[in-house]
């Protein structure tokens, strides 16, 4: 559903000398010394709104560290600004994004939320200290262990610029563990825009077994005639997300032997006793787990309206075009594998006969594949009642999808109907913002599921800031491997399960003068789903209800700040819904401007969470799984120091992290995986303007 802000006005009918020739091959040099490996670049992205982590940025529930809009380059970065102005926004969304330019947060940079739990290595499954459940109605395939890696076709940010553009960034930390980020953008002609995003990830891992080998791509395109009244969008992804399977270490005391101060020396449960090679571009894993997404986005839009030429002064014009009426078609398709392989030779693991009640496998292997196909057509409509105002409409329809499912022994298919619409209302004044939102499958496989939602929310003042209120509620069959789960050794199968129900109540209040961002989310669920052993699924049909506290402020003392996060978190004990009653980070920095073009920040970093019945992980399944036998906490907190610093478009990051290695053993936030020990990270970040 498109909510798409055409800004009027950016077209000069002055003649232009074409420059595309030296675009090109600034690009294409670029783009070379990318992938030879000395840099890569951060796509700049992540949807605000999302009632799920309370309106804040894509990468954490805390709005008012500077994300997205809110440190850009529409501040006076006088190097940058001179040069290139750029915005972006997001399919199905009203509001226009700026470069965030700010460097007091690192985990804008690698592809971990600072709230995620994962398994002790970059590009291992992860799992959210602070319950995010999804929102989202249909048909779900169910493999979200990876969903930190993925870049999405939602999430594929459409560009506008007056200059060619590219970052580039370099991410190295121990153990060869190593990040590659490619990014471009440009506009060849002032109503056409293309890039592409590219990430490379590559971690051997301290631990035995715990490769990890990442590529992810992204194409993307926009199109508007010079009249603006056809608009294309375009996007292709590709998700090949590769990682070790260990099973975790077999004995947690081994942390602290003397005989096993080599990581890679510690027995593991999965892969064998012998360390996996190691390769960059190309590593060969034993026992892994994979998931490979690809994806294609078309989206076409017709508007009827009125156009209109003003004159700015004797030698310029624009050209401004305010529709009324819209017709949208938009076209998905893609595929999604998810696979396990462990190719046993000798004896068979205990971990198999244990968690998965395995015996006698002979030698033999262990095989999983789910492969799914999905194409979706959808039909809108769009009203504007007021003319100039794209951020007030009214839009309905209708889209037909089918989905296919190929296992190692069978397959099936199936298809669904389903209607929307979507009234959106910000106030000319901006003060006002209304949203109504619903979705009902009225046929086929997910017959029944629907979506509602709404907010209001509410400019006061500069001292006040904003607030807003909230409601949603989803009805969803589950997803399907839940149901479903089918491998050469054993079949999980669960046909008993109802639709799961979710309410979310939240109040927000967002106030950048005093540098703060409160969210208050009651989440009601029905018919929780979950899986309660590493082979069986489960439903918890009693409702129960879950209240989170979100809270972040800014405290500044000329160069010094303190950034501090809190989350508190409160359900129902019986329910198998495990999340830690209290979590936090803090950051305690000295920052500022020096030398005229040095921005630095320095300082340390420190992140802690009360114990809690810490969800184990089924490598075979790609799924968490709910445990009450064993706490999962820690008596100090994870403790980091950095130095970041910019100087014009060149970004660096110093980092030493895990120092609490030095008075204890690692830190575990899931039972029987450690994280790494101390280690130094660096990375390098560059933008060019061509």
């Amino acid at each position: 559903m498109s909510r798409n802000i055409q800004r009027a006005g950016k077209r000069d009918d002055r003649p232009r000398r074409s420059c595309r020739r030296p675009q090109l091959k600034y690009w294409m040099a670029l783009l070379c010394l990318g992938l030879c490996g000395t840099a890569a670049a951060q796509g700049i992205g992540g949807r605000l709104g999302n009632m799920t982590n309370g309106g804040g940025l894509a990468n954490n529930p805390f709005s008012h560290r500077g994300g997205e809009g809110k440190d850009s380059l529409s501040r006076p970065h006088k190097h940058v600004e001179e040069n290139i102005t750029i915005h972006y926004q997001y399919l199905d969304d009203v509001k226009t994004y700026s470069l965030d330019t700010s460097i007091n947060d690192f985990y804008r940079y690698i592809p971990l939320k600072d709230h995620d739990a994962y398994l002790g290595n970059l590009g291992t499954p992860t799992r959210s200290l602070i319950y995010e459940p999804s929102l989202q109605p249909g048909w779900d395939p169910g493999f979200h262990a990876f969903d930190d890696y993925r870049l999405t076709l939602d999430r594929t940010p459409f560009y506008e610029t007056t200059r060619p553009y590219t970052v580039l960034e370099y991410l190295i930390g121990a153990k060869q563990e190593q990040m590659i980020d490619v990014f471009h953008t440009q506009n060849p002609r002032d109503n056409f825009n293309f890039g592409f995003h590219y990430r490379k990830i590559n971690a051997p891992g301290y631990f035995r077994n715990q490769n990890t080998n990442d590529d992810s791509y992204n194409v993307f395109l926009h199109y508007n005639t010079r009249n603006k009244r056809y608009n294309l969008y375009a996007s292709f992804i590709s998700n090949k997300l590769n990682t070790g399977e260990n099973g975790g270490i077999r004995n947690d005391s081994l942390l602290t032997d003397p005989d096993f101060t080599d990581r890679r020396t510690i027995p593991t449960n999965l892969g064998g006793d012998d360390p996996s090679p190691v390769g960059f571009f190309s590593t060969p894993i034993a026992t892994k787990s994979a998931f490979k997404e690809t994806g294609f986005l078309f989206r076409q839009q017709y508007d009827w309206g009125k156009g209109d030429t003003l004159q700015i002064n004797d030698t310029t014009r624009k050209y401004i075009f305010n529709p009324v009426f819209r017709v949208e078609h938009t076209l998905r398709t893609g595929k999604i594998a998810a696979t396990y392989s462990d190719s046993i030779s000798g004896e068979t693991p205990d971990y198999y006969l244990f968690k998965y009640d395995l015996d006698n496998l002979d030698g033999g292997k262990v095989l999983a594949e789910h492969n799914w196909t999905y194409f979706s057509n959808d039909l809108s409509v769009m009203q504007f009642p007021v003319r100039g105002n794209l951020a007030h409409f009214l839009k309905a329809g209708a889209s037909y999808e089918t989905v296919r499912g190929q296992f190692l022994y069978n397959s099936l298919s199936f298809s669904n109907i389903l209607g929307h619409f979507e009234y959106h209302n910000t106030t000319k004044n901006r003060k006002w913002e209304l949203d109504a939102l619903g979705q009902l499958y009225l046929a086929g496989n997910n017959f029944g599921d629907y979506h509602i939602s709404g907010s209001l929310s509410r400019y006061l003042n500069d001292k006040l800031g904003d607030v807003k209120v909230a409601f949603g509620n989803v009805n969803q069959t589950p997803s399907f491997v839940y149901r479903f789960f089918q491998s050469n050794r054993f079949l999980s199968l669960n046909t008993d399960l109802k639709k799961s129900n979710t309410t979310l109540l939240q109040f927000i209040a967002d106030n950048q003068e005093l540098k703060y961002h409160l969210a208050v989310n009651y989440y009601l669920l029905t018919n929780y789903t979950y899986f309660k052993s590493f082979l069986e699924s489960g439903q918890y049909s009693t409702a129960f209800n879950l209240l989170q506290v979100l809270f972040s402020k800014q405290f500044t003392l000329g160069h010094f700040n303190w950034y501090v996060d809190l989350a508190y978190q409160q359900t129902d004990g019986a329910a198998p819904l495990h999340v830690p009653n209290f979590w936090t980070r803090n950051r305690f920095t000295f920052e500022g401007t020096f030398f005229k073009n040095l921005i630095l920040c320095t300082g340390v970093e420190l992140r802690y969470n009360t114990a809690y019945y810490a969800d184990d992980y089924s490598p075979v399944l790609q799924q968490f799984v709910s445990q009450r036998v064993e706490k999962i906490g820690n008596d100090y907190p994870d403790v980091g120091a950095f130095i970041h610093f910019r100087i014009k478009t060149f970004t660096a990051f110093v980092r030493a992290e895990n120092l609490n290695a030095f008075v204890g053993r690692n830190i575990i936030q899931i039972p029987h995986y450690p994280y790494p020990d101390f280690a130094f990270r660096v990375g390098l970040k560059w933008g060019y303007i061509n």
